[in-house]
């Protein structure tokens, strides 16, 4: 293992979007084997560091992998395009009318099923916009656009997490 592998490289997968969970888990589960401090106990306190070092790389490594956002964001970074979320919040025009209609209908929502239906709709909101990151980053390797689509599913992830605190206060 060497520390300066990617993300990618230290699991033994190719650099895309398309991953395949199980084998992240179990790759995930060998390296943790692998480098185990209890594994260098014979060889020191030295060594149980730097074994404890790779554990916690291995498993930053995983948590990247493992979630397609994280992941996105990855790959987009190591191809030159930058997330830059905290300063770069510029939305196509069409997504933040979106956006509002979508707050507005939040706010309305008084019932069980209105917060379903808005839930239903966020949830193929984001099934489509991690179906274009697959199109974008692993057919056309257009990074710009997929970092454009990333920053779009972050608000979509926020705005899930509201529905989910307005169903939380209608069930009180």
């Amino acid at each position: 293992m060497n520390l300066t592998d990617t993300d990618f490289d230290l699991f033994a997968v190719p650099a895309t979007f398309a991953q395949d969970r199980a084998a992240l888990d179990a790759r995930w589960k060998e390296l943790q084997r692998e480098a185990h401090p209890d594994r260098f106990a014979a060889q020191g306190a030295a060594a149980q560091r730097v074994a404890m070092q790779w554990s916690v790389r291995i498993n930053e490594a995983y948590q990247r992998l493992k979630d397609p956002i994280k992941r996105a964001t990855y790959l987009c970074g190591l191809n030159g395009a930058p997330i830059n979320a905290e300063n770069n919040t510029a939305m196509p025009a069409d997504f933040l009318m979106h956006q509002i209609e979508w707050r507005e209908e939040l706010e309305e929502a008084e019932s069980d099923a209105a917060i379903g239906k808005l839930r239903a709709e966020v949830e193929a909101g984001r099934a489509r916009a991690l179906s274009s990151l697959d199109w974008l980053i692993d057919e056309k390797g257009d990074y710009p656009a997929a970092a454009k689509q990333i920053r779009a599913l972050m608000f979509i992830e926020r705005f899930a997490e509201d529905i989910e605190s307005k169903s939380d206060q209608l069930g009180q």
